[in-house]
């Protein structure tokens, strides 16, 4: 009988113990995409696009019974109040979805694989880079939700490509840290013209830009040069700028409020 009764003891203390454990792991008063189930199945489970709006939408109780059933039939746990803005009546109001997150979700972009076949857009980099652009070039690359709108050109609800799937939030993102071009870079301060480099003047992206597949993110595309940082040995301003195939010259370019101008623009 003591050793019954002691078994049973160890049992219900390990029990209780191991409760205690899951109640510190588990906070059901937040939602992260980082924990081990949550990380272990598809964007989609959850994520399911029927239109292309570029905000998504919270999954729906479908998703979360499936797995949580018990906390979502407990009225001591705070798990609606992630979704709901408060927990009364029969269609409580929900929250808007987050513009920003505490998670970092990095974004992944291969500019090779969007530069050949039916993966290529209509107007090339055009496309995704506004060609009126008059200031620093890199604030033309899609950023925040408004991205979405142009991505979703192509990846369309249920859009596929050889069998595999496009229109997941797991194609472009994923939980890990990512660092958009810092606004330092030249890309944003040089006062560069997009416009007056284009069609008119017979050059294409290609004329100045070559990209280069298996790079990382920031590297893939190359960027000419301004001629008095890199004066020789490199593709520079004055490739063009010679005195012959257009206006310029040495002389043109060492004036640094040439191509460094207005207030969003620092020459240090």
């Amino acid at each position: 009988m003591f050793a019954r009764n002691t078994i049973v003891l160890l049992i219900l203390g390990f029990a209780a113990s191991h409760a205690v454990a899951q109640g510190n792991d588990q906070d059901y008063s937040k939602f992260l995409h980082t924990s081990s189930k949550h990380s272990s199945i598809g964007c989609n489970e959850c994520h399911r696009r029927t239109d292309n709006s570029s905000r998504p939408g919270f999954p729906g109780h479908k998703a979360c019974t499936s797995c949580h059933l018990t906390q979502f039939t407990t009225p001591t746990l705070p798990m609606c109040s992630i979704c709901h803005q408060t927990v009364n009546g029969n269609d409580p109001p929900r929250k808007a979805f987050p513009d920003k997150f505490k998670e970092s979700f990095n974004m992944k972009f291969d500019h090779a694989q969007h530069m050949t076949a039916s993966a290529r857009p209509k107007n090339g980099c055009m496309s995704c880079h506004s060609g009126g652009l008059r200031r620093g070039a890199a604030l033309s690359i899609p950023a925040g939700m408004g991205a979405h709108d142009g991505c979703y050109t192509c990846h369309t609800p249920n859009a596929t490509a050889n069998g595999r799937d496009l229109a997941s939030c797991g194609v472009c993102h994923a939980t890990k840290a990512y660092a958009r071009t810092p606004t330092d870079s030249p890309a944003y301060r040089i006062g560069f013209s997009h416009a007056e480099h284009g069609t008119r003047q017979r050059l294409e992206c290609s004329s100045c830009h070559n990209y280069t597949a298996g790079l990382p993110q920031r590297r893939q595309v190359s960027s000419t040069r301004a001629q008095q940082h890199f004066p020789t040995g490199n593709n520079s301003c004055a490739t063009c700028h010679n005195g012959r195939r257009s206006f310029g010259g040495d002389s043109d370019f060492k004036t640094c409020r040439r191509c460094h101008e207005g207030t969003s623009f620092r020459t240090g």
